[in-house]
């Protein structure tokens, strides 16, 4: 699935689309996406300007917007209609830093899935070499539920 899809599914948008690519996906069951880190992200003018670093943050909505393209292909929901909100972190673990120029490859594998909430484990990976892991929970959300 390549950016044209991504923004099809997701409502995300520059600067906070955080997805290039879906490489696999097994709707029901996982999905892996990529992001490539580059230097002229605007979250580098402050983080850190003499060392670039990706946030962690970041890598988690990166991981949480890949679950959420995985939810809504997964529970056939209607484009434009839903969203899908973040609604939980556990166990959040950094274990090696991200860098401009980085690959980040995002695999998520389903633990339980339902629209009124879902659990996933999240793998962040560079070079086959594993930086961050998760377990993030999110929901659908019908738009007008969210609205104001």
């Amino acid at each position: 699935m390549d950016i044209l899809e991504i923004r099809e599914i997701i409502p995300h948008r520059y600067p906070i689309l955080l997805v290039d690519r879906i490489l696999e996906l097994e709707e029901g069951k996982r999905i892996v996406g990529l992001k490539n880190v580059s230097i002229n992200e605007p979250v580098f003018q402050g983080h850190f300007p003499q060392f670039p670093l990706f946030p962690g943050v970041y890598i988690l909505e990166a991981m949480a917007q890949v679950g959420g393209i995985l939810m809504i292909k997964s529970l056939k929901l209607e484009i434009g209609k839903y969203a899908i909100v973040f609604a939980g972190i556990d166990q959040a673990r950094f274990k090696k830093p991200v860098f401009p120029g980085d690959s980040l490859i995002l695999e998520l594998e389903v633990i339980s899935l339902k629209r009124t909430l879902s659990k996933m484990k999240g793998t962040a990976k560079v070079k086959d070499e594993t930086v961050a892991t998760a377990v993030l929970y999110a929901a659908a959300r019908k738009l007008e539920e969210v609205k104001r």
